[in-house]
């Protein structure tokens, strides 16, 4: 029992002690004097701000884009045999100007068989032309000018017109109209043994070499333009209804350097199915000054067009798309603008009255209501701090 009142006691003291001192120490936390708190709501966040005000802007249009030729073409064989060189060497890298011979496929035993053609067709008019002068004394002398101007080593003249119709079946019978026209097919089979040059350019390629044999339909070099290049450029669809075909536009490469002159060809009429993007070209006439490659990137600024009453502000003053905070009384609020065009770091707006005090500045975790303060009113703040201490 003595046991069990000791126990009691203990524990008795032990909280007593413990209620002593907490009633000691709360005793003192009241005689400490409580620090001044701020009124709720009355801390006020520094924003950058700019009174809305409406003008006429003229934005241009940047965008890059790959640099090809014109012209590209596949040079096909159109006759069979063995490739000899031309004006320029058959190889890759090798350049050439418009009308140059690129080269030629052996053409000798088809030009020896082509003359004896036209042998043979003199010889059958020689034989003929009496009976002209005596049937149809009316085309002696247009016949005879034609026979005289034949040269076994050019393309036949054209025949003289022959309106009579007795005359065409005469010359029918003694194969003559037959004659001619297999000549001048074989005339045309002649000169596709030649190739030249469409226009100035280079091969990009070269498949067959001089010396090596092709058939006719036989792939020999890919070609193309260098004079004239197009520059490919994927515009967004919104900003591409600002660019019209005829305009000028300012060329130039990723450095800046070579600033140069080309014209709108053309636009697409459809949308490119990952970006969403539609194509401008733009032509380009290459020139010593700036020599030009096939492939390389380039950057087009085209020209802006005037947007009456609206405003340009940072991209990152915009945030769920289309909304904007304005200061008002001191706080915050939010409106709707109407985006006209958007640019790579700014847009251009309207929708705000003039004279709104809009925020120009991307503003995290806040909320409409909140007090702040501008540009404006710290400024003044501080000018008027600046004249207290002075007058002191």
């Amino acid at each position: 029992m003595k046991k069990i009142d000791r126990r009691i006691i203990i524990v008795a003291t032990f909280i007593f002690i413990v209620g002593l001192s907490y009633g000691l120490m709360r005793f003192l936390i009241a005689q400490k004097e409580e620090p001044p708190r701020r009124a709720p709501g009355s801390s006020k966040r520094f924003v950058q701000t700019e009174k809305v005000q409406y003008s006429t802007i003229t934005s241009p249009v940047v965008a890059s884009g790959r640099l090809n030729s014109v012209s590209e073409i596949d040079i096909v064989a159109e006759a069979s045999g063995k490739i000899i060189t031309g004006a320029v060497p058959l190889k890759r890298g090798s350049a050439f100007d418009r009308g140059d011979l690129l080269f030629t496929i052996y053409r000798d035993e088809v030009s020896l068989a082509l003359q004896a053609q036209k042998s043979r067709f003199m010889n059958t008019l020689a034989n003929v032309l009496p009976d002209i002068r005596f049937d149809f004394p009316e085309y002696e002398d247009s016949f005879t000018r034609f026979i005289g101007s034949i040269d076994i080593d050019k393309n036949l003249p054209d025949l003289p017109v022959i309106e009579n119709d007795k005359l065409k079946i005469f010359l029918a019978s003694r194969n003559l109209l037959s004659e001619y026209y297999s000549i001048k097919k074989d005339e045309l089979q002649l000169s596709r043994h030649s190739v030249y040059a469409p226009f100035n350019g280079t091969f990009s390629e070269v498949y067959l070499e001089a010396g090596a044999y092709t058939n006719i339909g036989g792939r020999v070099a890919y070609a193309i333009q260098t004079d004239i290049l197009e520059l490919e450029v994927p515009v967004k669809r919104e900003d591409a209804k600002w660019i019209n075909i005829g305009d000028k536009v300012l060329v130039s490469r990723a450095d800046q350097s070579g600033g140069f002159e080309g014209k709108i060809s053309r636009k697409g009429s459809f949308l490119d199915d990952d970006s969403q993007t539609q194509a401008v070209f733009i032509r380009i006439k290459n020139s010593k000054n700036y020599q030009l490659l096939n492939g390389e990137y380039l950057t087009a600024t085209f020209p802006g067009y005037p947007v009456d009453n609206v405003m340009e502000i940072p991209r990152k003053s915009v945030f769920n798309s289309d909304e904007v905070f304005v200061v008002v009384n001191g706080r915050l609020e939010k409106r709707e603008i109407e985006i006209v065009k958007k640019n790579e770091k700014s847009l251009i707006f309207y929708g705000l009255e003039e004279g709104t005090v809009l925020v120009t500045q991307s503003l995290i975790n806040v909320q409409e209501g909140i007090m702040v303060v501008t540009e404006t009113e710290m400024k003044t703040g501080q000018q008027g701090a600046r004249k207290k201490n002075n007058n002191q």
